[in-house]
């Protein structure tokens, strides 16, 4: 069965879109691709962002859903609401159960996005959501509540979590995902002493989106996906490179 990513397009084939498909064949999925922005940028920094057009947003979803039978989507950029909203309508009417990569602030925290996405998202696109996975600036972010430390992102995790379940992703908590499911559960990890990180959210995001198509549960899919993402960043392509040929 398919699966979906929403998201932007980075030339440097670290992030976005094409980090997603790769995720997704890596992991013996087949991905499709629906493209809400293009960006000029390299691993280091964003030149310049230009969206897409909405309608045209949606009509890539369209003609996809046409022919794909797919039940399990991710979005990742989505730039402005505009585009949150179309895609929040286009998730209800196809019914697809999205995990929600919040993509509105880097990794290194630079704004990839329109300040007045955060209203945007949690009120059309999370409330849709089988799972979002932010960094601790979008969690800051969509939280109000500053994070700086893993208690920090257990409040703000609890926050975000009264709309659709959350993991606050763990690159800048020392490698510890802090999920709230119902209840907080802190997810040990240890951070990679790697300078290839650039995508590693949209790695991640993606892996969950694979695990929860196959039916595993919340937990499960982001332990796995955690596997995944930090043997991607220990081996690099080498390391993708085995992992779709383990799965192969």
């Amino acid at each position: 069965m398919s699966v979906l990513s929403i998201a932007g397009f980075d030339p440097s084939g670290g992030a976005g879109i094409l980090n997603d498909v790769k995720t997704f064949h890596a992991l013996q999925e087949y991905g499709t691709a629906v493209i809400t922005a293009l960006t000029s940028q390299n691993i280091r920094r964003v030149e310049e962002i230009l969206p897409i057009d909405v309608e045209f947003v949606e009509k890539q979803i369209d003609i996809i859903l046409e022919q794909e039978n797919i039940v399990h989507a991710k979005t990742g950029m989505l730039y402005s609401p505009e585009i949150i909203k179309a895609v929040s309508r286009k998730v209800e009417e196809y019914e697809l159960k999205v995990v929600v990569d919040p993509v509105m602030i880097a990794g290194s925290g630079d704004p990839l996005s329109k300040t007045s996405m955060v209203h945007a998202i949690k009120k059309y696109l999370l409330p849709l959501a089988q799972l979002t996975t932010p960094n601790i600036f979008e969690a800051q972010a969509l939280s109000g509540i500053e994070v700086k430390n893993r208690e920090d992102a257990i409040n703000a995790a609890t926050k975000i979590g009264e709309i659709c379940p959350v993991v606050v992703t763990g690159g800048h908590l020392n490698g510890t995902d802090v999920l709230f499911n119902n209840s907080i559960k802190v997810m040990e990890g240890e951070l990679l002493n790697s300078d290839n990180v650039h995508g590693s959210g949209c790695t991640f995001s993606a892996a969950c989106t694979v695990y929860l198509n196959r039916g595993l549960g919340i937990e499960n899919s982001i332990l796995k996906a955690g596997e995944f993402t930090k043997k991607s960043i220990k081996d690099g392509l080498k390391g993708t490179l085995d992992q779709f040929w383990k799965y192969k």
